[in-house]
């Protein structure tokens, strides 16, 4: 037994065996989050007017599939869409261990339910939660968000990167003085990109929208 630090006092079992369910592929755009499911099934949700909630929950799932084994009850972090008669839940992989039975009383996250990746899912919640607005993103924040958007959406995103970049430019030093401190602004943007095609489609925005482009290295 051992209890994860980020849970709380929530007490999970050690997995004698890898478990990790197929996770579903996320996109998301400025009005609407795209997902594609493992069995290549797409899902789409319409932001507008959607509330989100976020909560600690359990997954119940087999170690493996056609398995006589009984159902683990698997810790999870649920984002709940709703709207209307409309509830849509996307969970954190069960996959990091086992909840002690009756040790807490928590909400069962549903079967259909999307599995997305960590960094995909605190990048949904915190701009779901937030209620879709740049206002408080600085670039590494921005540069998160970059990862799981559309191309579309990651252009916009460059663009708000950019904006924050002259910014804090203006505010140390007055008018932008040369490429090479907007690159250094920039850099977390830059960082995540050689990771992320959608964060490298934010990364061109910027540059484009600033009006500069990147230092060539001397021969």
């Amino acid at each position: 037994m051992r209890y994860d630090p980020s849970m709380g006092r929530t007490a999970l079992y050690r997995d004698p065996a890898p478990f990790r369910p197929a996770r579903a592929e996320v996109q998301l755009d400025a009005d609407a989050l795209l997902l594609t499911m493992p069995d290549g099934r797409p899902r789409r949700y319409a932001l507008d007017g959607r509330s989100a909630t976020q909560l600690d929950g359990m997954f119940t799932a087999r170690s493996a599939p056609y398995s006589n084994a009984r159902p683990e009850r698997r810790f999870v972090r649920m984002l709940v869409l709703e709207r209307d008669d409309e509830r849509h839940v996307l969970i954190t992989p069960p996959d990091h261990g086992a909840v002690a039975p009756n040790v807490v009383r928590l909400p069962v996250a549903p079967e259909d339910a999307a599995i997305v990746d960590d960094h995909a899912w605190d990048a949904l919640a915190e701009w779901l939660l937030g209620g879709g607005r740049f206002a408080a993103y600085a670039i590494s924040d921005l540069a998160r968000l970059a990862a799981v958007a559309t191309s579309r959406f990651a252009a916009l995103i460059g663009q708000v990167a950019a904006e924050r970049a002259l910014e804090q430019l203006w505010a140390a030093r007055g008018p932008l003085r040369g490429v090479a401190d907007l690159e250094a602004a920039l850099h977390p943007l830059i960082a995540a990109a050689r990771q992320s095609p959608r964060v490298a489609d934010a990364l061109r925005a910027a540059r484009a929208h600033a009006g500069t482009t990147p230092r060539r290295r001397r021969a």
